[in-house]
Formats: structure tokens, sequence, C-alpha cells
């Protein structure tokens, strides 16, 4: 068991250190070994001590951490003189040492030695007085430091690896130490000649794992002040999810790319030894933590983003090393020459770029400038830095590449300087300035998570999100299908059948409604034109936007009464006829080129439009719904922008309002804000503006661990850029929003089938009823109705009867073992682009659809 800094610098945490002890020995029936580091922040003192200048007195430094020790002695009521005076009287020795004027590195390693020879003695010392029985070694008598080829001196002194196989000699004499719970030392070892070696920093990790392979452990725990590994950085990233499970590959590879919780090399020993591993919460010890063994189930898919600061690189560029035999042998040599271990490689015909990890070499300028010079022999050299390199890491990275579409786009906006994708398939990583990296993992995170490239449904692997683990998980809404339960079995005579509940219609548009800074509210209704869901979203004071005169006809048929003032057109290359019955109806136009000015002129002159822009990018939870930026086919762009205005002029078209929708499911409350903000800055310019339009695409919680919106933020950036635009009219246009949690569909279960290991659930409709997981691979809660209390599940995957392989509905989804023919299968959040989008392909018939108040 190996405790951190902060885990044995306050008087409890050793009381919760004696009692988990205490707790695996009675337990479990085993000896425990506790490694502990030094104090918080007393290796850093002692640091700071070895790199002083020679000549300069150490002598306060050296008293500060005395009094720091001694103070520590008495919270934990000790007297210090008995406990720690050898100790301390060691530490005093240090600063008159005469090796402490020329700084050497045996020097160097006894004093970094102290900060856990006092921690552990002082530790040992009070588990004893509460009547633990805890007994104390010296890890100098149990790790021997052993010398890499080619390491510096530096390294072969206070950055040494350890001998780690199991030792049948060892194991026997630790079994017979008097004391079943013994304390001991992190991050010191025994150098080759018989003085102090020091395993490097985080070599307290490595330690744990060392006697743990030595010792052939049951475990080797790691108790930190982090519930585990998480899916990235908590401090970075709150909605981060802790990984309860990885094998040893994953883990060190999560590890090694920059999660610090777990030092890199402690993950080989026990790997070699096959000792599972635990990452566990001192302050938290009910969390289950992140367990690393070799039984750990292979899940494909992304486990973790991470960030490493303060990369190098180094870029060598020679038009002769093109099929130069013997080019990259004689560059890596200089490397060597300099005791630089590379990390990254990237190469082309006349480049070869490499990173360089701080964590892993003593990278400083004198360093670099002698690689340098060394390298100006063989080619150009330019050292890049400081950089970031931002690693995604995971099993099956190559098969991933189509789910990272928008991870690609979110670096594409950045200077990548170099991309590097392992050969063992479990990382790709990005280098880029350092600056830049500041703010993208929250939003290569979410990328991951929308795009399916990290499967955060698998429970087996993800726990809860670190948000959740600190402030608890927020109450969600109880969907109202589940009160409504015996209605809807009573309605599934006949499927497939769509179900809309109206009043939770009328609860979106009531959300909506109350925000004072709106003045303009439309429905788009080409995500579902059911009429009854028209007609009340009308009563609630909405307007209705179209894009199709077949839904002009629609709006016009089912609310009759509806003025056309409260009816937007929004169409995307319509022919000419339907702008011409548009403004025949008298409703708002839209229209977003400059080409149907120039073309149509008849069409447009004397009138006035909605001119609706795209601002050169899009958000939204798929690339497909994307409508900003050059790949989407929305909206004029801002270059054209002047050109439109100078037309519109000419043929007296008044442009009334500015809009754009940049995309769907786009979950930052900001958004649009920004897009406000952006589109009010040019409404002057065109001096007739009185509108400006932010479109839709407010999304829904539509997996278990997604949470509401959060309107409250929104309605907040709302009044706030309403304040410093108040001349415009904010006009919105939401569709899915409104509609998508108030319809479900039902299906029957027509076969259960399973086929090398999978087991799949065949209904009476697939992608023919709802499209939206085949064409989005959106994600849609997927319900046993008829045993919906039934608790012994498995995972399924959903399918349809349409003759394609891509009619799934959705993949390992927990439904009940006893699922048979019959049963009915509610789809939930269905309600948006739902039976707007059927078909009747395969020749199936559409779905039918009913209401419920």
């Amino acid at each position: 068991m190996k405790f951190g800094g902060t885990s044995v610098s306050r008087r409890h945490r050793w009381d919760t250190i004696g009692r988990l002890a205490a707790e695996r020995a009675r337990e479990e029936g085993v000896r425990v070994l506790v490694v502990v580091s030094a104090l918080s922040g007393v290796t850093n003192e002692l640091q700071a001590i070895t790199a002083a200048a020679p000549g300069e007195s150490l002598d306060a430094r050296f008293d500060a951490l005395v009094e720091r020790h001694r103070a520590f002695c008495a919270e934990l009521e000790l007297d210090a003189d008995t406990v720690l005076g050898a100790r301390l009287a060691a530490l005093r020795a240090l600063s008159t040492d005469p090796r402490a004027n020329t700084r050497d590195l045996p020097w160097q390693a006894e004093v970094l030695a102290q900060g856990e020879l006092l921690s552990s003695t002082l530790g040992a010392a009070y588990l004893q007085s509460t009547g633990v029985p805890f007994g104390w070694c010296d890890a100098r008598e149990w790790l021997d430091g052993v010398s890499l080829p080619n390491a510096s001196p530096w390294a072969q002194r206070l950055s040494v690896n350890c001998r780690c196989a199991p030792d049948a000699g060892l194991q026997a004499r630790f079994a017979a130490q008097p004391a079943s719970l013994l304390v001991t030392q992190g991050f010191i070892a025994r150098h080759a000649d018989g003085g102090t070696a020091i395993l490097g920093r985080g070599g307290s990790d490595t330690s744990a794992a060392y006697f743990g392979a030595l010792l052939n452990a049951k475990r080797v725990e790691i108790w930190t002040d982090v519930p585990g590994m998480f899916s990235a950085n908590p401090r970075d990233v709150p909605d981060a999810r802790l990984l309860t499970r990885l094998d040893y590959a994953e883990a060190q590879e999560i590890a090694t790319t920059g999660a610090k919780v777990l030092h890199p090399r402690s993950i080989a020993p026990c790997r070699d030894a096959n000792v599972p591993m635990a990452i566990l919460d001192t302050e938290r010890p009910d969390l289950p933590g992140t367990r690393i063994d070799a039984s750990a189930a292979t899940v494909p898919g992304v486990k973790a983003i991470s960030r490493r600061n303060g990369i190098v690189l180094v870029s060598m560029e020679s038009i002769g090393m093109w099929q130069q035999v013997g080019f990259l042998a004689d560059v890596f040599e200089r490397f060597k020459r300099n005791g630089l271990s590379v990390d990254l490689i990237g190469s082309s015909e006349t480049n070869v770029t490499v990173s360089l990890d701080p964590s892993e070499n003593l990278v400083t300028t004198n360093v670099l400038e002698a690689l340098s010079a060394d390298l100006a022999e063989a080619c150009r050299v330019k050292v890049i830095a400081p950089c970031a390199a931002i690693t995604l890491v995971g099993r099956g990275m190559r098969s991933l590449l189509h789910k990272l579409s928008d991870v690609w786009a979110a670096f594409g906006q950045e200077r990548v300087h170099l991309i590097s994708q392992s050969s063992n398939d479990l990382n790709l990583t990005f280098v880029i300035d350092e600056a830049d990296a500041d703010g993208m993992l929250p939003q290569v995170h979410a990328e991951l998570i929308r795009g399916g490239a990290m499967p955060v449904q698998e429970a087996s692997v993800f726990g809860p999100s670190w948000r959740e683990i600190a402030h608890g998980k927020p109450a969600k809404r109880t969907p109202w299908w589940v009160d409504k339960r015996d209605t809807l079995l009573a309605k599934a005579q006949g499927t497939p059948r769509y179900i809309y509940d109206l009043a939770t219609v009328r609860a979106r548009a009531r959300d909506l409604s109350g925000i004072d800074a709106i003045d303009r509210r439309y429905y788009a209704i080409k995500a579902n034109a059911h009429p009854a869901i028209l007609r009340t979203l009308v009563e609630e004071g909405f307007g209705l936007e179209c894009v199709s005169q077949g839904e002009l006809d629609h709006v016009f048929k089912q609310v009759p009464s509806l003025s056309p003032e409260r009816v937007l057109f929004t169409p995307s290359f319509a022919p000419r006829h339907e702008y011409e019955a548009a403004f025949a109806r008298g409703v708002t136009v839209t229209i977003d080129n400059v080409e149907a000015l120039q073309r149509w002129p008849d069409v447009f002159r004397n009138r006035t439009v909605w001119l609706r822009l795209d601002l050169g990018h899009g958000e939204g939870h798929h690339a497909k719904v994307k409508t900003g930026g050059v790949a989407a086919k929305f909206g004029l762009s801002l270059q054209r922008f002047d050109e439109f205005v100078a037309l519109a002029r000419t043929l007296d078209v008044r442009i009334s309002a500015l809009h754009a929708h940049l995309g769907s499911g786009i979950d930052d409350p900001q958004h649009w804000r920004g897009v406000y903000a952006e589109l009010a800055g040019l409404a002057d310019s065109v001096g007739t503006v009185e509108t400006i339009d932010i479109g839709g695409g407010l999304p829904i919680a539509y997996t278990p661990d997604a949470e509401d919106f959060d309107l409250a933020a929104w309605r907040a950036g709302l009044d706030e850029i309403r304040a410093a635009y108040p001349r415009f009219a904010l006009a919105i246009e939401p569709g899915r929003f409104l509609v998508a949690e108030c319809g479900v569909l039902l299906l029957h279960a027509t076969q259960v089938v399973e086929k090398d290991g999978v087991r799949r659930v065949g209904c009476d409709a697939g992608m023919n009823a709802l499209a939206r997981p085949a064409m989005y691979e959106a994600y849609h809660g997927i319900h046993n109705l008829t045993r919906l209390a039934d608790a012994d599940t498995m995972n399924c995957d959903v399918v349809g009867p349409i003759c394609e392989s891509g009619d799934v509905l959705g993949h390992a989804r927990p439904l009940p073992r006893a699922t048979v023919e019959g049963d009915v299968i509610l789809v939930a959040d269905a309600g948006a682009y739902g039976m707007a989008m059927a078909s009747t392909y395969n020749l199936r018939a559409l779905p039918a659809e009913d209401t419920i108040e």
C-alpha cells in the first residue's frame, strides 16, 4: 500500500493508513507493507537545496525542514527528540558535509532521501502509539538500483531502476519480519556502491510496484488524493469519467502520456510479475477506484485523453537524407551521446522530427545547445518549444479513425507540429504549441463522447464523472412514459407506433417562453409536423418555421387561423417557385445566397427578407448536423456579405433580420450568445436590421449520463448580450428541444438471436421508422416496456428488419435476460426527427402516430 505526500501530512490521514492496513491484514489474512512518500512539499524543498549554487548557505533551508517535522511531531503528540532526534541530526549533518560544497550526485541523493526517511520513521512511531503494531524497515536494504545502458551519470544516481523479478529469498525474509504490518520508504534504493540512489519523481509509486513484484504480492494499492485514473484530468475536464478497470497496456499508455495519478514506471514490474494494481482515494476509500490487471475485459474505444506540457520538438532537415543508408543511425547516435531518450517520431523524405519528454530527460538549455551542435554536423536543426502533446489512449485506435472527424477538426484549428500513431494501436498523439493547448481538453473530450469514440456506456470500464463524485449526481426528470406505462402498453397493439405526450411539449415550450430576452419564438416543424404538436405550440405562443412549400401548405392546412407573420420560411436550395409561393402567402422569407438575387431579381425586388449567414464554423453532435463552415451548404459566406448587401440595395430588397444556425445538439450554453454578438456586429453595416435570429440546436439529454441543458446559463448569456445590443429583437427557432422528449417509438420484439457471443433483439421496425441511429450514430434509450422492472439484464444489440447492416437502433443495451418475442420495446426521446424521417424502405409501412395528454 503506497501513500503519497498529501496522505501522510495530516494526523487523520495516518489514522486512515493504520485503519486500512489493519483491515487488509485482518480481513484478507495477509502481511501488509506500507510505502510512504515525504511530507507534502518536502521533496520540492530538498530539490531546491540540491540545486542551490555552490557556496550558498543552506542553514536556513535545513532549519525550516527541521521545524516542519518537529511541528508535525507536536501535532501527532510525539516527542520529536525521541522519535526523530537521530534523523534530524543526520539531516543537519548533510549541510556541513564536505560534499555540500560541490553538490556532487551522491550527496544530492542522500539529501533527497531524507524526506521519506523522516516521514516513515515518524509514521511508524505514531501508529505504534495508537496501538497499531507497525514495524519499520529501510527500503535500501530491499531495493537494489541498476544502471541502464547509456544512462547519464545523473540518471545512474538520481533516476535509477531496480531489480524486481520475484525473489524467493526476499519473500522469506519478509515473512520472517516480527511485525505483520511494516512501513518503508518510497523513492529511495541502494546504489551499487552501497550509497543511496533515487528513483526519480513519482518514484514512490515505482517503489511500491518493485516491492509488489519482488514479494509476489497479492495486490499493489496506490493510495492518493483522487479516486483513480480518469478519462481526462478532472481539474481540466470536470466531466471526465472514472476508469474503473483497465489492463496493464492501457494503464501504461495513460500513465506515460500524462496522467499524474500513477507513475509510468510503476506498471511494468507488476505486469511482468502478474501482480494486480489498484488506485484508491485515501479520503474516499469506499469508491471503486481503478483496478489494473491482466484479466480486464478488452473494450475497444478511447479510454482517456491526456496532455503533457514542456515537450521539446527537434526538427532535423536534410535534402541528402532521402534513401541515404545510415542517416537515422547517425542522427540517433547523437541523441544517445547526449543522454537523451526520444519519444515520438515523424518523418518525411527530407525531414525527421522527434519529441523529447522532460519527465524522462534532463532537457536543459545546455543539453539542447550541445545536441543542436552535434546534429548540425549532419542536418539543419530547429528546436520548437514549449509544446504540448495531447494524446488519445485506447484499444483499436485505427478502427476508430472514422469516429474522430470532429476531433481532427478541433486540432485542424490549431497549429499541429506532429501527429504520431503508436505502432501498438493504443494511442494517437498531436503535438501543438503549448499556448494553443489551453482549453482543448474539455472540447476534445466532449467530441470523443459525442462521436461515440469514447464508449462511456461501458460500465465495465467507465464509472461516474468527477463532477458526480465531487458534487453528487444531479437529479434527472423521470421520463413521462414511466408513469404512463399502462396507457402505452394498451396503445401498442399495432406497432411500429409513435406516441407523443402533449403535456411534455407544453412544458418544454414554457421553459423557453419564460425567458424574457427572447422576442420571437418559432418552432422548426421539420423536427415533427404532427398536427396536434403544431397546434399545441401555436397555442403556447410559438410561430412556425418551414423549409419547403410542402411544410407551408401543411401548416396553413392544420392551423388555418395562423397569421402569415408568424411563419418563417427558411429553405435550402429551393426552386424559384417555392420562393414565389412563400411571398404570395405573406410569410417571412429567408435567403442565404447572392445567386438567387442575381438570377431571380424579379422574385425579390422590393421585398423584405431575412438573410442567413455562415459565420465560418459549425458545431453540433455529429458532422452531418453541422450547418456552418466551408463544408456546409447553408448560409452566405461572410466574404460575400458586402456583395449581397450592395445588390440588395440595388433591387430595393430590405434586409430586416440576420440569421445564423450553425448546428444541432450544441451543449455549450454560451454558443448562442456568441452567434448574437457576431450578427449584431454585422447588423449596423446594413442599416435596416431589426431582428437577430440565433437559430436553434438546443440539445436534450439523450444518454443516461448526460445532464439536462443548462437553461439558466443560456438565459444569463442571452440577457447579457441583449443588454449590450438592446436595439435588436431576438428570435430563436428550436425544434428538437421542444419535441424530442415528448415522443416514444413503440415496437414489438420479433426474435431474440445469439450469434458468436452477441445477443440481438429484433424488432418489427428499425431504421425505416427511426433513421437517426443509422444516419448520425445517435443514441436513444431503449427499454423493454413489458418487463420494465426486471433487473436481471444483459447487453443486447437492438436491430430492425431492414436489409441493411446499418439497421441497428442500439448497441450493447441492457435489456432483461427474459426478453422474448412479443415484448413491447420502447425507444425513448424519439419525438424529433423520428416520424419526420421515416420511410417505406423495403416496402415496409410507415409507423402509426398517436397523441396523449
